[in-house]
């Protein structure tokens, strides 16, 4: 969509700040609407739960999220539905020539997710949207979501990634996503944080940030996790909803959606106080039961039963493959696994190829790592496990099929998000090699 490298060149903030003043883009209004969503795993799903809250609620809500699966349409939905891509054209055109004019002035390079971050909030802006979620792309200290100087943010989860950037600890990563938050705010953390939370709360004393933890100042109690749907307690400040109900699988989204609702209360709190909590509790339920998220634990298909998942870090992998065996057992699944070439093969594989006695190993063809070299490491950690290789995701799809068909098996498909999704495509009948990924 914009001529440009996915990263810019250096620290994008000031260049940033400048191209929504050229745009217009009235700040101040998106420090007051918008919430932002950090996290290593998990932050798709809570972003989806928050959005879904708010037009339960009734609000004109705005969800800018990253990457999109089939189209960038689904980056930029308002009320759940995707950008038109008469309007998406239309507003690239003004966010490049807004760019140009910039970069020439400062004589710096703009990066593609910086234009589109732009390109979210002019759109919200004309729409007229009253909440706000917006998705981080790395981090949150330099990310560009750090401009929205929102005061309700929220760190999902923690996990070893982009350390080059963020930092080779988990203290040091979890600080990166913090500062996502504006001074005087409050930032929930999700679980996986508890850990981390002496160090955090040092972290955000300095600029009084209000550090909320699940399971801890957030509870979460009477957990039922189910095939079709999950259920679960949710009491935080003066809000104690019971058996609310997540279509989502796998029991991580327990947390996010209770996320979602402890952000969503206290960004009404803060915009519209003294609302019923009846009515507060109808927009949670509502919103958590009808919100949708393609590729986590997405079943695409019955005969034989098929189910991807996008996940591509160790933590958020194993989680997925700990909420399929609890949902659907641990026997007859074949597992088609694919890692990019950029990720850590040996830690991925280490997650997924002890749990399965077939594997068949492949590669997207978008990144996609060499299966050759992954089906090496399966038989390291999995010596006793039947491992084929398919050069592609097409040979990858036929085998798997084909085998399941004749052993009676399920199909699980992890290990990167192209592989699922380029697997889904494949599956749909579609061409994997026209997705373009970002």
């Amino acid at each position: 969509m914009f001529d440009l490298p996915k990263y810019g060149k250096g620290i994008c903030l000031a260049r940033m700040a400048e191209l929504l003043e050229v745009l217009g883009v009235d700040r101040a209004r998106l420090q007051d609407r918008s919430v932002a969503i950090t996290g290593s795993n998990g932050k798709g799903s809570t972003a989806a739960f928050c959005a879904s809250i708010g037009h339960s609620y009734g609000l004109c809500t705005g969800l800018f999220t990253s990457p999109h699966l089939f189209r960038v349409n689904e980056r930029y939905q308002i009320d759940g539905v995707p950008i038109a891509d008469n309007e998406l054209d239309e507003l690239a055109g003004r966010v490049t020539s807004a760019i140009a004019a910039v970069s020439k002035r400062r004589n710096e390079q703009f990066g593609a997710f910086e234009a589109m971050f732009a390109l979210a909030c002019l759109y919200f802006q004309e729409s007229d949207c009253e909440l706000l979620v917006f998705e981080a792309g790395i981090g949150g200290r330099y990310d560009p979501v750090r401009l929205l100087r929102s005061r309700l943010t929220v760190v999902t989860s923690v996990d070893y990634e982009h350390v080059e950037l963020l930092g080779n600890s988990l203290e040091l990563i979890v600080s990166d996503k913090s500062d996502a938050c504006a001074a005087d705010g409050t930032i929930i953390y999700g679980e996986n944080c508890r850990a981390l939370r002496p160090q955090i709360l040092e972290y955000n004393r300095n600029r009084n940030v209000e550090s909320l933890f699940v399971r801890d100042e957030i509870a979460i109690g009477g957990e039922s996790i189910a095939a079709q749907s999950q259920r679960f307690d949710f009491l935080f400040d003066d809000h104690h909803f019971r058996a609310l109900d997540v279509a989502l699988p796998g029991g991580f989204q327990l947390n996010n959606a209770a996320i979602a609702a402890a952000l969503f209360t206290r960004w009404l709190r803060r915009t519209r106080p003294g609302e019923p909590d009846s009515v507060i509790e109808m927009a949670v339920r509502k919103g958590l039961r009808e919100a949708r998220w393609p590729g986590r634990l997405e079943t695409i298909a019955q005969d034989p039963l098929t189910v991807i998942d996008v996940g591509h870090t160790p933590d958020g992998i194993r989680q997925s493959l700990a909420a399929l065996r609890r949902i659907y057992g641990e026997r007859d699944w074949i597992l088609v696994a694919g890692v990019s070439r950029d990720k850590k093969a040996e830690e991925i594989a280490a997650a997924l190829a002890i749990s399965f006695d077939t594997i068949i190993c492949t590669a997207a063809h978008h990144k996609g790592g060499d299966p050759a070299a992954l089906a090496a490491i399966m038989r390291k950690i999995n010596p006793h496990a039947r491992i084929e290789i398919a050069a592609t995701i097409e040979q990858a799809f036929k085998a798997s099929v084909a085998l399941a068909r004749s052993l009676n098996r399920r199909i699980y498909v992890a290990g990167g998000l192209f592989t699922a999704i380029e697997y889904a495509a494949v599956a749909r009948g579609l061409d994997a090699t026209k997705l373009s990924f970002f």
